[in-house]
């Protein structure tokens, strides 16, 4: 059985869930998510604890309660404590500002690039340069992340760009004479 699924996903006194056929329903106060379990993986629901096993001996189901289990932590993380990533903008001129849904982003364009946030996904802008992405998601956190650093990727010989917080970008030197 895969090592991941053996680990039981302890359950929040704050988070409710609830099964329907194959379909996890997970409450808590940051929201609710939803997962479709796969055919081949079996939940148990016990004393505050949730349990994933596979159903046969196949090596496609030992490998999806693992990956279940992994997806289903992180639905009950997200709806209890949430996600965070942050981002910062590097080089001259290049700012952030946060209003309602839209990022408006100042990357040495011509024209400001303006992001529409997706729905679960919140962002703010503490200084200029500084992103903070929060939402119950994991997956649409980390993809609205990546959207927003591949309008402008950190270069490799100033730096400049939009990178995660503490990402270490690999310096080149640059052209000899």
């Amino acid at each position: 059985m895969s090592r991941v699924a053996k680990t039981p996903v302890p359950v929040p006194a704050a988070v409710e869930i609830t099964e329907n056929g194959q379909l996890l329903s997970v409450k808590g106060p940051k929201g609710t998510l939803e997962h479709q379990i796969h055919a081949l993986v079996e939940v148990a629901h016990a004393d505050g604890e949730l349990n994933f096993k596979p159903r046969d001996d196949s090596r496609a189901a030992n490998a999806l309660a693992g990956t279940t289990r992994s997806v289903v932590n992180n639905l009950v993380v997200g709806v209890s404590d949430g996600f965070e990533k942050k981002l910062e903008l590097v080089g001259v001129g290049y700012r952030a500002q946060a209003k309602g849904k839209v990022l408006t982003l100042s990357l040495g364009f011509s024209h400001p690039v303006d992001y529409e946030l997706p729905e679960g996904v919140t962002v703010a802008t503490p200084s200029q340069t500084e992103i903070v992405i929060n939402g119950s998601d994991k997956q649409k956190v980390g993809q609205v992340a990546a959207e927003i650093r591949a309008f402008r990727p950190p270069e490799p010989y100033k730096g400049k760009g939009v990178r995660y917080a503490g990402e270490e970008i690999v310096r080149k030197e640059a052209k000899k004479k």
